[in-house]
């Protein structure tokens, strides 16, 4: 039987009177990559937010290895741990170099050793094509490599699961390649990481995920495989989004 990492069971979440995710069920596998994808307000970002507890909800429950993730509650800094986020922007500190941004958390957070993270964040940026810039500054990068960097601190927390959300909606067109290579190696690579990944890159959501999740107005529409979601749709609803992209088969 397949481990979970992540159980949602019937979530709700609402803004005011406004419902965003409504009565939502979901689970994800050790290993498997799950994209969401879906219409702008569908609830895709609100729903990585509720599963890494930034966002206290109204209904229902998320579960980390059948722990609660609870927004507010003591427990929350210890289950966070276990899950590592990347966002559109890349919130590195400007005042740091590559690397202490990199050694920061694991070595304040998780009492690592010095010694120990500069090795394993040395081997990450070489595997992100980043070793020669240990020693930069942000304002020094692009926003691809600073998008890898913000990869790398993330990873070396060593994380159960990876949500990434839009991670190269700020990107410059010719970055963005650069940015989705290095989240399809890890992906299918010999780490088998765990990820939720949000993204309008439909090529890329067809490459890199075992299961496509499609959303629209709080609610999962359809999820399947992505050759049968992108090639054989399933609603009506899903065939109308398709449309609208233009897409690598």
């Amino acid at each position: 039987m397949a481990e979970h990492i992540i159980d949602i069971d019937h979530l709700t979440k609402r803004f005011g009177d406004n419902t965003i995710i409504n009565d939502l069920s979901l689970s994800v596998e050790k290993g498997e990559v799950v994209v969401l994808i879906g219409p702008s307000g569908c609830g895709k970002s609100t729903l990585l937010r509720c599963i890494n507890g930034l966002e206290p909800i109204q209904g229902g429950s998320v579960k980390l290895h059948g722990e609660p993730v609870e927004h507010g509650k003591p427990s929350l800094y210890k289950v966070r741990q276990k899950i590592g986020m990347v966002f559109q922007s890349y919130d590195l500190f400007p005042h740091m170099t590559v690397m202490k941004n990199i050694l920061l958390a694991p070595m304040k957070v998780q009492n690592r050793s010095k010694e120990e993270v500069t090795k394993k964040a040395m081997a990450l940026l070489k595997r992100v094509g980043l070793e020669d810039k240990a020693n930069s500054y942000p304002a020094e990068l692009s926003g691809g490599q600073k998008q890898r960097v913000a990869i790398v601190r993330s990873l070396i927390m060593n994380p159960d699961i990876m949500l990434l959300d839009e991670i190269t909606a700020a990107l410059d067109p010719e970055m963005v390649h650069e940015v989705l290579n290095v989240v399809l190696d890890l992906a299918k690579g010999d780490q088998n990481t765990t990820m939720v990944i949000v993204t309008h890159e439909m090529a890329f959501a067809r490459a890199v995920a075992d299961r496509i999740v499609f959303l629209d107005g709080g609610v999962i529409v359809e999820e399947n495989t992505p050759d049968e979601f992108f090639d054989h749709p399933q609603t009506e609803r899903a065939q109308r989004f398709l449309k609208t992209f233009t897409y690598s088969r």
